[in-house]
Parts: structure tokens; C-alpha cells; sequence
């Protein structure tokens, strides 16, 4: 949504818009957010493979189940921004990191706004990045409410 702060979430915290886990109603919250145009989620093109393919391993999930969140994340509408090989590589050898979680981090580099993840040892390894946080640190204030 043009206007909006942007923030790059990982697969990490769209999981839990599907799965009942730890901090999945900060994930919630944040989804609301998103949709109340409070904030523009954006991932690489790369984010909806990596939920489909979390959920194909829980026996929670079957094909039927896989075709029907395909469905709700296209439907979501997220920015998903191709790859940039360049920035995606120096992330993953910077900071010791996998080429897949890269691409979230590098996008958040380029564009110069906050990234979120549930993961930790993701989070350990880009400790000196002020703006890699934590799904449980996320909070936005409705501009209606009282401070």
C-alpha cells in the first residue's frame, strides 16, 4: 500500500499465519496491520515456496491444504521483488547466513527498512544489523489510538 512503512518478513513469521506456534499472534497482528494499510509487507519471490514447502512437513497439511494457502498468500497481494543476486551473496558470506535467508535480508538492506523474523539463530548471526528483529518485537500503533 503506497504510503505505508514497509517491512520485509521471512518465511519464518508467514508460517505462522498458518500454523498455531509461538508468536503466531504477532504474526497475526502484523498481518492485520498489513491490511489495515498501517504497513506494506514486502519478501522476495522467494517467501511463498519457502511456506508451502514448511507446511508440506506437517502432517497437518495435506495437498488440498497446500492449494488452499497458495491461494490466501496470492491473495494477500505482498510486494514479492525478485532476487538480487549481488547484495544476496556478500549477505550470506557476511554474515554466515544461507543464500535463502539472505535474499530476505539483502531486500531489507536495499531498500533500507526494518527486517523481521521468528528466527534466532538467524537473528544471532546478524546481530550488528539494528534493523533485523525479532517477530516478538513487532508492535504498531494504530494512528486512532491513545498513546
Amino acid at each position: 500500500m503506497e504510503g505505508s512503512e514497509k517491512i520485509v518478513v521471512d518465511a519464518s513469521v508467514a508460517v505462522k499465519w498458518f500454523l498455531e506456534e509461538v508468536h503466531s499472534e504477532k504474526a497475526e497482528a502484523l498481518l492485520k496491520d498489513y491490511a489495515r494499510g498501517l504497513v506494506d509487507l514486502v519478501s522476495p519471490d522467494l517467501m511463498p515456496y519457502e511456506v508451502l514447502n514448511a507446511l508440506r512437513y506437517n502432517l497437518d497439511f495435506g495437498k488440498a491444504d497446500l492449494e488452499k494457502v497458495a491461494s490466501v498468500i496470492e491473495g494477500y497481494q505482498l510486494l514479492l521483488v525478485p532476487f538480487n543476486a549481488g547484495t544476496t551473496i556478500d549477505m550470506a558470506y557476511d554474515h554466515g547466513i544461507t543464500i535463502y535467508d539472505a535474499t530476505y535480508v539483502a531486500l531489507a538492506k536495499e531498500m533500507g527498512i526494518e527486517f523481521y523474523t521468528a528466527d534466532e539463530r538467524l537473528l544471532d548471526k546478524l546481530a550488528d544489523l539494528k534493523w533485523a528483529r525479532h517477530l516478538s518485537e513487532y508492535y504498531r500503533q494504530d494512528p486512532g489510538e491513545e498513546p
